[in-house]
């Protein structure tokens, strides 16, 4: 089986929007985006636009899309579709749940909401070498100590932990977290507090936002963020991407699962090459292939390769 996945905030790089395929259909999606949201999609993936949330999210969703199309159009068509954060939007639209337009859309309100919330000041933080209940009990006795409080934002790995919230507070629990014993402690390039309770009262204006949003029934299998299981219903897709900015990102049993119904051949959407790293690490015996370290023409021939050995 065929996986697309779609990687979200962080992955974002100058000029990745310019470094797509050069397909019509690509160009025909970059146009379709800049005609939905009013704007030139190609100004959002410049240094300086990247410091906005709002440009990061657009980015990205029109990023994994047009590839997404790309990759359909010469054949591979995804069984399974499954993005991190934000690029569970693109995930959505890859197995037809969500109309583009209306995603891109959604997205640019969640990212919206996200930044009006927290304009500056917050963020997130890689921990590499504790579990997630090493962290929480790191987060739990920083509290403790009077501290400011972190959330647990992603469980990527089983020891890689992502952290949310407020740039001191983060400071403070890599700290702590390089004293218990974590291989290496990373700030991302991120400028909000992904993930948490913090977000609270922005994924309430996105669920009431997301009622007068059409969802379809997908023609593929969309793997949820919040509990890393397959949907299969409009409904419950729409619950998901309303409301994964507010709760934990359970990317590894995601993955797992994947893993479960079969998938063999993952291919992650431009920028990103993390989800593919943390695949080849905990599944060896999956073939996972970042699009953004291959020519299309060359990511084409390999994946075909791959599928017919699996």
């Amino acid at each position: 089986m065929l996986a697309f996945l779609f990687p979200g905030q962080g992955a974002q790089t100058d000029g990745f929007l310019h470094r797509l395929p050069e397909r019509d259909v690509v160009q025909r999606t970059l146009q379709e985006a800049s005609d939905v949201l009013g704007i030139d999609t190609l100004t959002l993936d410049t240094a300086e636009a990247l410091r906005s949330t709002v440009a990061v999210q657009i980015g990205l969703t029109v990023a994994g899309v047009a590839h997404a199309r790309a990759l359909v159009d010469a054949g591979l068509t995804p069984e399974i579709s499954a993005g991190l954060s934000v690029g569970a939007y693109a995930a959505a639209v890859a197995c037809g749940a969500i109309e583009f337009a209306d995603a891109l859309r959604m997205v640019r309100k969640r990212a919206e909401l996200m930044e009006a919330a927290y304009p500056s000041g917050y963020g997130l933080a890689a921990i590499s070498g504790l579990s997630e209940h090493e962290a929480g009990q790191l987060a739990a006795r920083q509290t403790d100590d009077g501290g400011q409080p972190v959330y647990v934002g992603n469980v990527n790995a089983p020891r890689q932990i992502v952290m949310a919230g407020a740039d001191a507070a983060l400071d403070a629990f890599m700290e702590r977290a390089l004293a218990a014993g974590a291989r290496k402690v990373t700030r991302l390039a991120v400028s909000v507090p992904s993930h948490c309770e913090l977000l609270a009262q922005a994924t309430d204006e996105l669920v009431a936002y997301a009622r007068d949003v059409p969802f379809k029934t997908p023609h593929g299998i969309y793997v949820d963020n919040r509990g890393g299981r397959p949907l299969y219903h409009a409904d419950a897709i729409r619950d998901d991407l309303a409301t994964n900015m507010r709760y934990t990102v359970r990317w590894f049993d995601a993955l797992t699962v994947m893993q479960e119904m079969g998938a063999r051949v993952l291919i992650e959407a431009p920028p990103g090459q993390v989800l593919t790293d943390i695949a080849r690490d905990n599944f060896p015996d999956t073939s996972a292939l970042a699009a953004s370290t291959f020519s299309f023409d060359n990511l084409i021939a390999t994946a075909r390769r791959r599928l017919e050995q699996s």
